[in-house]
C-alpha cells in the first residue's frame, strides 16, 4: 500500500544563499528554501523565541533582528516575507 509522496516543487528544492544576517541563523552554505525554513524553527525553539502566549509570534534575538530587519517581534507569516528578502 505505497502511496505517491507528492515531488516538491524544484523551485523550493533549488539550494538559495543566505546573507551575512541569514547566515548567522541557518549557515552560511547555499540550502533549498524548505531547509532554511527548518533550520529557523530549529533555532527558534532551541532559543525558545515562539511567543509564550501568542504561539504564531516570533521574539527576535540580536541575530533574528538583523534578518527581521530590526523589528523585535513579527510573525510567522510576515518571517517568511522578511526571510526571504535574506538569500540569493
Amino acid at each position: 500500500m505505497a502511496t505517491k509522496k507528492r515531488k516538491p516543487s524544484a523551485a523550493f528544492m533549488k539550494p538559495v544563499q543566505p546573507d551575512s544576517a541569514l547566515s548567522e541563523v541557518v549557515g552560511s552554505k547555499p540550502i533549498p528554501r524548505t531547509e532554511v525554513t527548518k533550520k529557523l524553527w530549529v533555532y527558534i525553539k532551541k532559543n525558545g523565541l515562539q511567543d509564550k502566549k501568542k504561539r504564531t509570534m516570533i521574539n527576535a534575538d540580536d541575530n533574528l533582528k538583523r534578518v527581521f530587519g530590526g523589528k523585535k517581534q513579527v510573525t510567522m507569516f510576515e518571517m517568511t516575507k522578511l526571510v526571504s528578502k535574506h538569500m540569493k
